[in-house]
């Protein structure tokens, strides 16, 4: 029998362990850079979330509400980063469209006062693949998304400690009032007709320091349809708090303080400078004539930034014009125009979200309502005017709140 001899295989390791690192970062680059892409197309898909909530809160039918909801989308969208936080989505008004309905084609030719749904999307090209392309794949790669929102009643609200009770057989959604009617406020509900409106603590208590903390800022979040609401009678104590929104002070009083900042415009609005028969409407409508030479519905001033004084930080320019005599010491205003601190602090602070009552001081809507005048006096009666059902979808009402209820406000919600 022959002895064989053996033959030596001198090499055959090496292309083994090339073909294994071959595999190898054939798999590293499949999990790195998918990894990569699965956070990229993740930080995307917030961007639009942010995007399409932001354009669907501006969907309120009036003619420039695709305008503002394209602003107010891209703006959102873009401030969420993307590519490890590295740079801005890049979001484009061109991303941003709009439809009536959820299903079909979304553009911005669709009539404003239509438009329900706001979508999203955008396309990130040129992410690199750091490993793939060493084994042959593609150098770079990209990643899309797509969000779609609408506006639906919210289930919790942040109202102002004020109620107004439903007319003798009013019936939503107005209750028996019009839209732009003039609703006067008495200090203490307990002896106003119900027609009126008064003070309630929107926690159910009767206290007077409860009153004046929900007055301030965004006061009481977590009202809701049933709630049964506290009278806490006549009010002196939360002038400060009203008035800041119109940016009037006393002694030195500071616009930027937290709960302290005013509105957009302290414009007010009495029957001196304010002469339209009912419905008055001075939230958009034109001044009859024998109105103050300064007149103009709400609307306008709030892009003029007038202050209680209208260009002026005097306050008895502001009662010269309203009738009105400011006491207590209130001496300083917010100042007024470009530049000034109702532009530089203002916030949305005189339409306002009002609770509205049954007879037994149980909500049973909301109403939407502008806040007309400061309060000039501890028995003065002042005067909100009726803005609608704070649910139409044409509400200016500011939406708030966790979506999910079946009255109120309309807040946005995803549904893509």
């Amino acid at each position: 029998m022959l002895n064989r001899v053996p033959v030596k295989q001198r090499g055959a390791v090496l292309p083994l362990v090339g073909l294994t690192l071959f595999v190898l970062l054939g798999f590293g680059g499949l999990v790195i850079d998918a990894g990569g892409m699965f956070v990229a197309k993740t930080e995307l898909q917030s961007a639009l979330d942010s995007c399409s909530l932001a354009a669907a809160q501006e969907l309120d039918g009036a003619p420039d509400a695709l305008t503002r909801a394209t602003n107010a989308g891209r703006t959102a969208g873009n401030a969420n980063k993307v590519q490890y936080q590295a740079a801005s989505a890049g979001i484009t008004d061109a991303d941003v469209n709009f439809n009536d309905v959820l299903p079909g084609i979304y553009s911005k030719t669709i009539p404003p006062s239509s438009a329900r749904y706001a979508k999203c999307t955008h396309k990130i090209d040129g992410i690199t693949n750091y490993l793939i392309q060493m084994v042959g794949g593609s150098t770079t790669n990209s990643v899309g998304a797509v969000a779609v929102a609408t506006r639906s009643h919210a289930q919790s609200t942040c109202p102002i400690p004020v109620g107004l009770r439903s007319r003798p057989g009013g019936t939503s959604p107005n209750y028996g009032y019009l839209t732009g009617e003039w609703v006067a406020m008495l200090y203490d509900p307990t002896k106003t007709d119900p027609s009126e409106m008064g003070w309630y603590n929107l926690d159910g208590s009767t206290s007077a320091s409860e009153t004046k903390k929900e007055m301030a800022g965004t006061g009481y979040c977590g009202t809701r349809i049933g709630d049964t609401l506290g009278t806490p009678g006549a009010k002196v104590s939360l002038d400060d708090e009203w008035n800041a929104r119109f940016g009037i002070y006393k002694n030195n009083g500071d616009a930027a303080t937290s709960g302290m900042r005013p509105d957009y415009s302290g414009y007010a609005y009495t029957s001196t400078n304010w002469k339209n028969a009912v419905p008055q409407n001075a939230f958009a409508g034109t001044p009859a004539v024998g109105s103050a030479l300064t007149a103009a519905n709400f609307k306008l001033k709030r892009q003029a930034y007038a202050s209680y004084g209208d260009t002026t930080t005097v306050v008895k320019d502001g009662d010269n014009m309203t009738g009105l005599n400011m006491k207590g010491g209130y001496k300083d205003l917010a100042s007024p125009g470009v530049g000034g601190q109702h532009q530089s602090l203002g916030e949305s602070k005189r339409i306002v979200l009002v609770p509205i009552l049954s007879a037994a001081s149980q909500v049973i809507d909301y109403a939407c309502m502008l806040m007309l005048q400061p309060i000039s006096g501890p028995t003065t009666t002042i005067q909100l005017e009726f803005l609608g059902n704070a649910g139409n979808s044409s509400s200016p009402c500011s939406t708030n709140g966790l979506v999910g209820g079946t009255a109120g406000p309309l807040v946005p919600a995803l549904v893509q």
